[in-house]
Parts: structure tokens; sequence; C-alpha cells
């Protein structure tokens, strides 16, 4: 007689409840091993992200002049990203990677726009020194332990 056979109808209940419960426990444990942390961070981060805090330019005068880092993925070059200030369209290369921050060959357009232009020059100048990022929620926070730059993703409402 085969072990199904000597089973009573309680044992074999018992028997599929137990084999139930350890097969959910190992489905719980790896989900929870995949969800990365810092492979959520890194999907959070390649968005556009609105300037909201820095250098004593009021919210409102970082809305008017619609400041922003674009940090969505291009195809193209990965690691290529935009930015605008005010006026001209900015350009550069960001690497992010848990919680270090890297920028290098910033660059921009080359147009004067009358009372639009200091926000775009400081930015300039602090962003090759912002060395690390942080992530809450809907926020990124770059700094250098010196200055910082707060955004809010522009997707969000």
């Amino acid at each position: 007689m085969n072990l199904a056979h000597r089973m009573s109808k309680f044992e074999k209940m018992k028997f599929l409840k137990t084999i139930g419960v350890l097969s959910f426990l190992v489905l719980l444990m790896y989900s929870c091993k995949t969800s990365n942390h810092s492979a959520t961070t890194m999907e959070n981060i390649h968005r556009k992200w609105m300037l909201v805090e820095y250098n004593g330019f009021t919210k409102d005068e970082l809305v008017k002049l619609e400041a922003n880092m674009d940090l969505t993925k291009n195809s193209d070059v990965p690691n290529r990203h935009t930015a605008k200030m005010g006026c001209n369209g900015m350009f550069f290369t960001g690497e992010f990677n848990q919680g270090k921050a890297k920028f290098s060959g910033v660059g921009s357009t080359m147009m004067y726009c009358e009372g639009r232009m200091k926000l775009e020059e400081l930015f300039g100048k602090d962003l090759p020194k912002m060395n690390q990022y942080k992530i809450e929620g809907h926020f990124l926070t770059l700094t250098n332990g010196i200055t910082s730059m707060k955004f809010v993703a522009a997707d969000w409402d």
C-alpha cells in the first residue's frame, strides 16, 4: 500500500494544509528577497524632477522659471541628461549608485535671458559638486554636504 492509501482523511487534510502554508512562506520569502531597494531607487530616479529648494531661491521663483532636471533614460546615451533653469537648455552626464552621484560634462546653450540667468549660472557651477543623492517619497535631494538641491517628481500630483 502506498502512503496516500495509509493516511486517514484527517491526516491528508493536515498534510495538504501544511504543504499550503509552507508554499506560502516560501513565496513570501522569495518576494521579499527580490524586492531590492536599490533597484526601486534606480527606477525612481529616472524621471523628470522639478527644483523646489535651492540656494535661497523661493519656491515661487523656481516654479516661475520652470526649473527642472530630466533624468529619464536616453536609449542612445544612457547617462546623458538635461535640465532647464529658466533660459537655456542644459545637458550633463549623471551616474547614480547606492546613494552616490557623479555629474560631469555640464554645458548649455548660449542665449541671454534678462532676469533669468542667476539660477542657471549657480546650478551649472554647483551640479558637478553634488556627490550624494537621496530619494524620500516623491522627493530627490542632491548634496555635497554643504550645498543641497531638493526636487519633487514632476509626475507627482
